[in-house]
């Protein structure tokens, strides 16, 4: 059987092909993996950037190997990371959080506030309970810039027995509990805020 030859202009084609299809592998392999060079980003997306990064390393102590041994330890490279929708959901702070533990006795059919002051968009937790019956609350929170006869409401309760929670600020301002002790006993409220707010208000009984 005879077999034809290729022509010359298929063995050029062949060869073009070729040489084509290693330049996308030089570009999108070799370059990102081997020195770090990733003109297209395929080599940061795929990973293959991070093989021709050098590996970072601290040094720390060895807490099996005495006080002046140190160890290597790899730090691992994360790539890129994505922006957070939403910067306040960190904040780094430079004290730690404070936490405030208040008893406030509410005489039978007297009322009482007490307010959380805080910065706009800080955070606080809140536990609070009362020792016997149930009492009307109203959480909500005031803004000083809008006038005294602005709040807004987080709950409203008509026979609260306790409650647990957090608030981030949503304005620099006043955030707490007015209680109502529509009984005909003296009940008391334990009431605990940890967060990063400015202080506890206690408006007294009234």
């Amino acid at each position: 059987m005879n077999q034809t030859s290729p022509s010359g202009k298929k063995l050029l084609q062949a060869c073009i092909g070729a040489a084509g299809l290693a330049s996308v592998i030089l570009l999108l392999v070799i370059l990102p993996a081997e020195y770090g060079i990733d003109p297209t980003g395929f080599g940061r997306l795929t990973g293959l950037a991070n093989l021709a990064t050098p590996a970072r390393v601290i040094e720390v102590p060895d807490p099996l190997g005495g006080n002046d041994t140190l160890r290597e330890v790899l730090i691992p490279e994360f790539g890129e990371p994505t922006p957070l929708p939403n910067p306040a959901v960190f904040q780094d702070q430079a004290i730690a959080p404070q936490t405030s533990t208040m008893q406030i006795l509410i005489p039978a059919d007297s009322e009482t506030e007490i307010k959380v002051r805080i910065q706009k968009g800080k955070v606080f937790l809140f536990s609070w309970q009362v020792d016997m019956g149930t009492l009307y609350v109203d959480f909500h929170g005031h803004d000083p810039s809008f006038g005294p006869d602005f709040f807004v409401r987080y709950k409203e309760e008509d026979e609260g027995t306790g409650g647990n929670g957090s608030v981030t600020a949503a304005f620099t301002g006043e955030h707490g509990w007015y209680w109502l002790n529509y009984n005909e006993f003296d009940v008391t409220v334990t009431l605990t805020v940890s967060g990063y707010f400015d202080e506890l208000v206690d408006y007294g009984i009234f």
